[in-house]
């Protein structure tokens, strides 16, 4: 099957991936542009892996305000880079973070807080898609990026609860 730039330039919407690494995905799965976005994904995924060490000192503190203002979320992730951090797909992250820690109220960000009967962050499912967890997002994001995303820490309020 022959290969064009409207199935290069379809898939780069998808993925996000750049143009020949689309080119070579659709090459790879013989124009299958689901069978390309897999093979994208999976060739992001192992190297956001490789990412995992690179310092993450850029990024935003991301503010939300939920139930007519009952709960307030301040949430800080990192990347590698500013530019990134001024990205769409890195915003969309932080926000839907901070509406994650509103939502759900998670013990921590991974866990290593002791322990308590409510899910650390990393490990609680996305309130947008159950099938994943929030590391499975910030991974599918980083992949997107190229950079090593980490989401640090986050404070949580709710009106009325004691501390």
């Amino acid at each position: 099957m022959e290969i064009t730039a409207d199935h290069v330039k379809a898939l780069r919407e998808k993925t996000g991936a750049g143009v020949m690494d689309c080119k070579r995905a659709l090459v790879e799965a013989d124009g299958d542009t689901d069978r390309a976005a897999a093979i994208l994904r999976d060739r992001g995924l192992a190297g956001v892996e490789k990412r995992a060490g690179r310092e993450a000192s850029q990024g935003v503190i991301e503010a939300y305000i939920h139930g007519g203002g009952r709960i307030g979320v301040i949430v800080e992730v990192n990347c590698e880079t500013d530019f990134v951090a001024r990205t769409p797909d890195f915003r969309e992250l932080a926000h839907d973070v901070a509406m994650q820690v509103a939502a759900m109220d998670p013990s921590s960000v991974d866990g290593a807080n002791g322990t308590t009967d409510r899910l650390p962050l990393m490990k609680q499912p996305f309130i947008r898609d159950q099938g994943k967890t929030i590391a499975d997002v910030v991974r599918e994001t980083a992949a997107k990026t190229g950079e090593n995303i980490v989401v640090r820490r986050f404070i949580r309020y709710e009106l009325g609860a004691g501390e």
